[in-house]
C-alpha cells in the first residue's frame, strides 16, 4: 500500500490505474461496492482509491465536533485489506476548493494521476461548489479516454448505507449496527498516554486515549477488542467520558482496561475495537461505588466477549 499526499510529480508505477472516487469516511459497505466496481471494470489495472485530505466538511466548517470515523492511516488501512494498492490522499485547501470541475478532471485525474477508468456512487460530486456532478464527469471523463462506472448505493433495511448513518447510529450507542454497515468493528485509534494513575489505585489501571479528529460515539461503557502495536488482539472494557465522579475533565477521553494484560503501553498507538455498548456514563456517588460499577461492566464485558 502507498499513499501518495499530491496529485503532482506522480510516481509513473502509480498511474495508469483504474480509480474509485470518493471520501471514504469508514470504508463501509458502500465503499466496498464501488471499490469491487472498479476493479471489475478493468482487472488487469492496478486499483487506486481517491480521498481528500482533510475531508472537506473539515475544511469548510472547521468549527464543527470531530466526526471522522477513520483518519489517514485507519483508512489507507481498511482501502488496502479491500485491495487497495495506492491511495491518493488529495490535500484538500483553498486551491482544490476553488477549481473547477472540468479542471478537476483535466488537471487532477486525467493528467496528474493518469486515471484509465474511474467508479464513484451515484452522488457523487465534485469541483467548485460541487458544479460537477455524475452526468459531468461521464461526459469529461470520456472526452479524455477514461471509462466511468456509476455504483447503486448499497441498501439495508433502513434504507441506503451512509458514513452519516454508521456516525449516528454510533452516537446513539449501537455499535452493533455500526459494525453490520461497515462490515467489521469499528475502531478508534490513539497513542496512549499518561494519565493520573486513579485507575492503578482503583484496582482497574487503563490505557488512556484521546479521540483527536475522531468520532465521539455515545458516552458510556462498552465491551471492546485492543488491537496492540505490536498485532496482538486483547479483550477488555473502556469507557468514552469525562469522568463525572472525579469532577469531570474538559475533554472526552477514552480509559481502557485490559483482560489479563500487563506491559507497559505508553507512547504506543493502540485500536480500540468498539464490540458493544454496556450502559451509558454515570456520576457515582463515591469511589466506591465507582469501583463496585467498574467490576460490574468488567464482568458484562467478559460474559459478551467470551473470555473467563
Amino acid at each position: 500500500m502507498t499513499i501518495i499526499a499530491d496529485w503532482h510529480g506522480v510516481p509513473q508505477a502509480a498511474r495508469g490505474a483504474t480509480v474509485a472516487l470518493g471520501n471514504f469516511d469508514g470504508v463501509h459497505l458502500g465503499h466496498a461496492a464501488v471499490l469491487r466496481a472498479a476493479h471489475g471494470a478493468r482487472p488487469e489495472l492496478p486499483l487506486a482509491a481517491l480521498s481528500f485530505e482533510p475531508h472537506p466538511r473539515e475544511h469548510f466548517r472547521p468549527d464543527d465536533p470531530p466526526f471522522r470515523l477513520t483518519v489517514l492511516a485507519a483508512k489507507a488501512e481498511a482501502l488496502a485489506a479491500l485491495g487497495v494498492r495506492t491511495v491518493f490522499a488529495i490535500p484538500f485547501g483553498d486551491r482544490l476548493a476553488a477549481m473547477s470541475a472540468e479542471a478537476f478532471v483535466e488537471e487532477v485525474l486525467h493528467r496528474g494521476i493518469g486515471a484509465r477508468h474511474l467508479a464513484c456512487g451515484a452522488d457523487f460530486a465534485f469541483g467548485h461548489r460541487r458544479g460537477g456532478d455524475v452526468a459531468f464527469l461521464a461526459r469529461e471523463a470520456e472526452k479524455r479516454g477514461i471509462g466511468l462506472t456509476v455504483v447503486p448505493a448499497v441498501a439495508d433495511a433502513a434504507g441506503p448505507i451512509s458514513s452519516t448513518r454508521i456516525r449516528r447510529v454510533l452516537q446513539d450507542g449501537y455499535p452493533d449496527l455500526a459494525a453490520a454497515m461497515l462490515g467489521r468493528d469499528w475502531e478508534l485509534r490513539g497513542e496512549v498516554f499518561h494519565g493520573d494513575k486513579l485507575g492503578r489505585e482503583l484496582g482497574w489501571p487503563t490505557a488512556n486515549i484521546l479521540l483527536g479528529r475522531q468520532l465521539e460515539p455515545a458516552r458510556g461503557v462498552y465491551a471492546v477488542t485492543v488491537r496492540l502495536a505490536d498485532g496482538r488482539l486483547v479483550p477488555g472494557v473502556a469507557n468514552v467520558g469525562r469522568r463525572p465522579t472525579l469532577g469531570g475533565d474538559p475533554v472526552t477521553r477514552l480509559e481502557v482496561h485490559l483482560f489479563d494484560f500487563a506491559g507497559d503501553l505508553y507512547g504506543q498507538e493502540i485500536g480500540v475495537r468498539i464490540r458493544a455498548f454496556l450502559r451509558a456514563d454515570a456520576k457515582f456517588d463515591g469511589l466506591q461505588a465507582l469501583k463496585d460499577a467498574i467490576a460490574a461492566d468488567a464482568l458484562n464485558a467478559r460474559r459478551i466477549l467470551g473470555v473467563n
